[in-house]
């Protein structure tokens, strides 16, 4: 008797990308490292399929904070053998406010099976920083103009060619803009008096 096959709702999907497709940084060539963590560059998983997990672990963490922000894309990097995917957040985060927003992403992250590395307490420059079990690093962190950006790093994959992501921004895409403006969206609860 053969099973009705049932669809995973996104979020899942995002989850068993993000957790259960064994990838990690570089190492040997059979992979591993003795610790029983995947080192070495998985068969058929290119650069575009990272990184478009990538996207998928970022779009996740936007999703998760709530209310909302508005993002637009910063730019993608890629090395010998893995990519960056970035969003730039586009709201004004007051200060008051920056370590609601990492909260919010480090709770995100910590429910979904993510291992935090690090937590900054810098007063002026908070980050967050964390790593899947396949060897993806995520990131939150306030910079200059108290501008949040968060970042994910691939392991080491099969090279290959990167398009651009696909994931439509939730304002304006300033494509082909470099440096990204400052955060200029208010929002009531995120921007506060100051920002």
């Amino acid at each position: 008797m053969r099973r009705a096959k049932r669809a995973l709702p996104p979020v899942a999907v995002v989850l068993v990308l993000a957790l259960g497709v064994p990838l990690a940084g570089c190492g040997s060539e059979s992979g591993a490292r003795g610790d029983g963590v995947s080192a070495g560059k998985e068969k058929g998983v290119d650069m575009q399929e990272a990184a478009e997990q990538s996207d998928a672990m970022l779009d996740a963490v936007l999703e998760g904070i709530d209310p909302d922000v508005q993002w637009a894309h910063g730019p993608t990097t890629t090395r010998a053998c893995g990519v960056t995917r970035r969003r730039a957040v586009m709201t004004v985060v007051s200060p008051e406010r920056r370590q609601t927003f990492l909260d919010r992403a480090e709770n995100f992250w910590r429910k979904n099976g993510y291992r935090i590395k690090a937590v900054n307490k810098d007063e002026k420059f908070p980050a967050v920083y964390a790593v899947t079990r396949s060897g993806f690093g995520v990131s939150v962190s306030f910079r200059g103009k108290g501008q949040a950006f968060l970042e994910a790093d691939t392991p080491c994959v099969k090279e290959s060619k990167v398009a651009a992501p696909t994931a439509e921004p939730n304002g304006p895409a300033y494509e082909n803009v470099y440096p990204l403006p400052r955060p200029n969206v208010r929002s009531d609860f995120w921007s506060g008096d100051q920002g």
